[in-house]
């Protein structure tokens, strides 16, 4: 038997611990301490993804695992919407409807330059040939189709797009954009609906679908820009929207309908294309759906975006990846409980080291507002001295560590500012605006408080000295968190006549308008930084459910949507950061000591031991 070196030319090496880089892949070393033979291996695996904001089946999707792009579809409940989504790798933002909302369309593109055809909508009840154009901010009209179509797929881009396939009646039609008009080209040798489409217009893939009403196919061909070829079937057949990206070397699809008709539960089965065979994945999506909208480069890096299981559209997302990392994604979990329960309470720390102060307690009878405050190990809440003053509602310099933040005013209306040391809270000099309900920032030599009542867009700075007013904010609001530098700062939400979804940003004395938040709320918890925000939980008063567990992340021009948290509640206390933040208290109702912890989306090599069996 040849041993390793000769045929490797190499030994195999001795290591204390395992390699930490991807170099590690596939090489193979003894681990020292362990007392064992360890390597990395790619594996394939569906990761969750933060959810759609709208549930949707049916809609157009396309681009790439971190930047794609879903137009149009079925929402929740029928009917046809003209919503579009932007997928940035960590979750959804909201951009410009179409111009004619729609559903069962396909499309092609990138996130910049997209274009959407086809579809259904009524009234007038029926299938539609409209195409429409997306530059990255709007959709304007194109030319339409020759063949008005819905359930059709798509492939290519946005001057070189392909349109195959589709309903009324079940067709076989092939068309191609040149970025102005359509053009016939061959037709498939299978008509179909709900297929999957990939790849570019000189080379693309048709898999699956339904040849008729009651059947599915596993039928794949390969367009060469003028005539389509059979090429290896499905491993398993299959119909109903089933999500397809990738390119016709390089392919992925994922999804649909074992059996028809609609409505019914899809399969999580997943299938890759090499550029000649399907091979079945032992990676499956959690949630089993059809309806999907996918997209991606090639089959080692996909989303599947939305979808429909009896009886309804869904807003699921999750995340395909062939690769040496295990991937965890992001989620909320739950930490150790609060010795009080409490809601308005304020914070500032880390994950694993912060501090929460004052609140409201009531009931007992012994009085509404607290001075306890407690401190966080990342684990356990242990109690700790009481502020001098018992309050509600107050600011905190939300960037401190949690051995020395300071916190300022408070309900009722109050100028209160008081530091911890670590052991002890100490009283310093007051603000200039009495406040309660304010956003805070900075540390506690570099603090930050913004609006709140009783004066809604007032903004100071303190120095470790001395409060000094600065410019107004650009709006009206209290009841919202802050987040970042006193240089840099973030407010978002709240009440005010400018509504709750609003965001401003601060930076060295000046305010502007930052991007809305994309569901109006106040009374949420908030952490990080002015480029790296995070919004969490809170009260939606707009809404048929009044507490929140939605969480939306900020990239310094845009919210996205992130993982939900497991408790709905407002007047939370939060610390942390965007990537690693603590929601704590709060009103559920009634008050609460539950304490959630968020952890971005992880990385890990995947290490094997090597064994004998």
């Amino acid at each position: 038997m040849s041993e390793y070196k000769t045929i490797f030319g190499k030994a195999v090496k001795a290591l204390a611990s395992d390699p930490t880089d991807a170099g590690a892949e596939g090489q193979i070393w003894y681990n020292t301490t362990t007392g064992s033979f360890r390597t990395v291996l790619a594996t394939a695996a569906w990761s969750s993804g933060s959810n759609r904001i709208n549930a949707m089946a049916f809609a157009a999707g396309f681009g790439t695992q971190t930047s794609a792009l879903t137009a149009g579809g079925r929402p929740a409940g029928g009917g046809s919407s003209a919503k579009t989504e932007e997928y940035n790798g960590s979750g959804f933002s909201a951009k410009a409807d179409l111009n004619q909302a729609r559903s069962y369309l396909a499309g092609c593109g990138n996130t910049t330059a997209g274009l959407v055809f086809g579809g259904f909508f009524s009234p007038p009840a029926g299938a539609r040939n409209e195409s429409e154009e997306y530059d990255g901010s709007t959709w304007t009209a194109g030319n339409n189709l020759g063949t008005a179509r819905y359930g059709l797929a798509g492939a290519g881009t946005q001057t070189a797009g392909l349109a195959f396939g589709g309903n009324s009646p079940i067709s076989s039609a092939t068309e191609e954009y040149d970025g102005t008009s359509w053009t016939a080209g061959g037709s498939m040798n299978t008509a179909r609906k709900y297929l999957a489409g990939f790849g570019i217009q000189t080379a693309a893939i048709a898999a699956g679908g339904n040849p008729s009403t009651p059947t599915v196919g596993g039928e794949t061909e390969l367009y060469n820009g003028s005539t389509w070829s059979e090429v290896n079937d499905l491993n398993t057949s299959r119909g109903s929207g089933l999500g397809g990206a990738g390119t016709s070397t390089s392919g992925i699809i994922m999804g649909g309908l074992t059996t028809a008709p609609a409505p019914g539960t899809g399969t999580g089965a997943t299938e890759t294309w090499d550029g000649t065979n399907w091979s079945t994945s032992p990676a499956t999506l959690a949630t089993g759906r059809y309806a999907i909208s996918g997209a991606g480069a090639n089959n080692t890096a996909a989303v599947a975006m939305g979808g429909r299981n009896a009886p309804d559209s869904l807003a699921n997302t999750e995340e395909y990846n062939l690769s040496a990392s295990v991937i965890t994604a992001a989620a909320w979990s739950s930490g150790g409980n609060m010795n009080t329960a409490r809601a308005g309470l304020t914070g500032f720390g880390t994950q694993t080291a912060a501090i929460a102060a004052n609140g409201d307690t009531f009931p007992p009878a012994t009085g509404r507002f607290t001075n306890a405050a407690e401190e966080y190990n990342g684990a356990t809440w242990t109690n700790i001295a009481s502020t001098n003053t018992s309050t509600n509602f107050a600011g905190s310099s939300k960037l401190s560590p949690a051995g020395a933040g300071s916190v300022f005013g408070g309900e009722p209306v109050a100028a209160r500012h008081e530091y911890w040391d670590g052991s002890t809270w100490s009283e310093q000099t007051d603000m200039n605006t009495p406040r309660y309900a304010s956003g805070g920032a900075g540390t506690q030599t570099s603090s930050l408080a913004m609006a709140g009542i009783a004066d809604t867009d007032a903004t100071e700075e303190w120095d470790g000295s001395s409060w000094t007013t600065v410019a107004n904010i650009p709006f009206t609001t209290f009841n919202t968190p802050g987040a970042g530098s006193q240089t840099a700062a973030i407010i978002f939400g709240g009440n005010g006549p400018s509504g709750l979804n609003t965001t401003a940003e601060y930076n060295s004395g000046t305010w502007t308008t930052g991007g809305n938040l994309i569901s109006p709320k106040t009374n949420q918890g908030g952490a990080g930084t002015q480029t790296a925000a995070l919004s969490f939980m809170g009260a939606t008063p707009t809404t048929a459910a009044p507490f929140s567990v939605t969480t939306e992340g900020y990239d310094g021009t845009a919210w996205s949507t992130r993982p939900s948290a497991s408790t709905a509640r407002r007047t939370l206390g939060s610390a942390g950061t965007s990537t690693a933040a603590l929601g704590f208290g709060g009103y559920t109702p009634p008050k609460t000591a539950a304490t959630e912890e968020f952890t971005d989306e992880t990385t890990a090599l995947n290490y094997k031991t090597i064994t004998t069996s």
